[in-house]
């Protein structure tokens, strides 16, 4: 009887720490540790660090409820606004010196830099209040759908943070999923892409400068061609296009042969080697666009079609008025 009692009080502790959100008894944070263990990172370091961690419902929240869901025509109209367009316009001029630099240094159109980081923290307006460490924590421990992903991201964060030599793990800031600065990089994102690009010995993506360099190597890492067109509409002949049409990103695949002979033809003129017919519901209906290499590239910045042509269309509008025809 005693030897029941005891192990019910103790699965009951263990029910209540998950429920409390108590990381440190969690097997997966063990495990955990100990692969940080291996890769060189101190115990003592590992646990001081996640035994003040507790889950984050709104993190939960949010991640269930991305901005991407929404239908092409609410999408849109977060971020084409007269606010947005004239603050992009506004920060293309403060930083052009710096916008300019990384458009030659790395082959990528200046507009789409200043639109990424539009569509991304409304130029620094709204870099994330929500504590990194806690959410990517949260979001490795208690979001079975992606665990991987986040498990991942949040070695790649103290590594980073090691790596940059940030003594406070706890001190950054970002969105909901741990993306981080002006062009909200996650954490292997912010390793792998993030450049000096001010040349103050520090990769500092609130910096504009560091910022702007470190989207347009993106960009280039990702086979974005300088000058390629990006999308135009679509001029449906006939129906045959359904056979076709794609919601997702998916990296082109068609030649406008193959499109033409599927019923599609374009509303103006794309200089891509592939092709992707793309469905978007739009205000009045269903908005069919031709897409080319350079929107996949978009895709890989953020997978959604729908961010890919807001950047595009944010892009173009900024552009328009900072060199009217």
């Amino acid at each position: 009887m005693i030897r029941i009692l005891l192990c019910a009080l103790l699965l009951l502790g263990v029910k209540s720490a998950y429920a409390n959100g108590d990381y440190m008894s969690y097997p997966a944070m063990q495990r955990f540790i100990q692969h940080m263990v291996e890769a060189g990172f101190s115990k003592q370091y590992l646990v001081r660090t996640f035994s003040n961690i507790k889950r984050d419902e709104n993190i939960l929240r949010l991640v269930n409820s991305p901005a991407e869901g929404k239908p092409w025509s609410k999408y849109r109209r977060i971020f084409l606004t007269e606010d947005r367009i004239r603050t992009g316009l506004g920060f293309w001029h403060r930083h052009d010196a710096a916008i300019n630099a990384a458009s030659k240094q790395f082959g990528v159109d200046p507009e789409i830099i200043v639109a990424i980081i539009g569509v991304e923290t409304f130029y620094g307006r709204n870099t994330g209040k929500h504590n990194v460490l806690r959410s990517l924590t949260t979001l490795a421990m208690d979001f079975p759908k992606r665990e991987d992903f986040y498990t991942s991201e949040l070695k790649n964060y103290l590594q980073f943070i090691r790596e940059e030599k940030i003594n406070n793990p706890s001190i950054l800031t970002g969105s909901y999923a741990g993306a981080m600065g002006l062009g909200q990089f996650i954490s292997s994102s912010y390793r792998n892409y993030a450049v000096d690009f001010n040349r103050d010995g520090y990769k500092d993506l609130w910096h504009p400068d560091d910022a702007i360099g470190s989207v347009a190597n993106y960009f280039a890492r990702h086979g974005w061609k300088q000058g390629g067109d990006v999308t135009v509409p679509a001029r449906i002949l006939s129906n045959n296009y359904g056979r076709i049409v794609i919601t997702k990103a998916i990296k082109p695949a068609y030649s406008l042969s193959q499109l033409q002979q599927h019923g599609v033809g374009l509303q103006g003129k794309l200089n891509s080697k592939r092709l992707s017919l793309l469905q978007l519901e739009g205000a009045n209906g269903l908005e069919h666009w031709v897409t080319g290499d350079n929107f996949y590239v978009i895709t890989r910045y953020n997978h959604s079609p729908k961010y890919a042509m807001a950047v595009y269309q944010l892009a173009m509008e900024i552009k328009k008025r900072k060199m009217p025809q």
